[in-house]
């Protein structure tokens, strides 16, 4: 089975429009975005400025968790647009998928978790979506070092109990006729 978590749905503020769009939509509005920008109202170009500083925030905030998720990272971002008054759209959200699947040791799942955690807390302003992802590549870990200590303990009393059987199989008449 296999487990995944989006990292760090972020959604830094309300839409001002609302449904998604396509690139060639974009494109195919260029020519009017060109003629609406000269049109646009100071209120508007300040809704704008914000929307392009979100864009940016959002970009980075997703491109941190690829690069520090080497190995873990299952798919390249997927954003959430808002389409501005200049009629551009702009990243208002986005999302990373993170594989959280154990491996075939418990060794291997400490070491992906490591990753995963790291991936999921990478950008400079986690979300709450990447420390709960975090948080459950930290109970991964914990887990799988609950199986090492318990093959640990298992391995102790299989030890033991071999030296106690080899201890009390032995000729003991030896012992005892010196001391009587």
């Amino acid at each position: 089975m296999v487990n995944l978590l989006s990292a760090s749905y972020i959604r830094i503020d309300k839409p001002f429009g609302s449904g998604y769009y396509t690139p060639k939509e974009t494109l195919e509005n260029d020519e009017k975005n060109t003629q609406n920008a000269e049109k646009l109202t100071a209120e508007q170009k300040i809704q704008i400025a914000r929307l392009q500083a979100m864009d940016s925030a959002v970009k980075a905030h997703e491109r941190a968790h690829i690069s520090a998720g080497a190995g873990v990272i299952l798919s390249g971002a997927n954003f959430v647009y808002q389409k501005a008054p200049d009629e551009k759209l702009y990243a208002i959200g986005g999302e990373v998928t993170i594989d959280t699947s154990k491996e075939s040791t418990p060794q291997e799942t400490i070491a992906k978790m490591q990753i995963v955690r790291t991936a999921a807390l990478a950008p400079a302003d986690p979300s709450s979506t990447d420390y709960q992802v975090a948080s459950t590549a930290t109970m991964i870990s914990m887990q799988s070092r609950l199986e090492i200590m318990r093959e640990m303990q298992m391995e102790l009393i299989k030890n033991a109990r071999e030296k106690y059987s080899n201890a009390n199989n032995e000729d003991t008449s030896y012992s005892f006729s010196n001391y009587a």
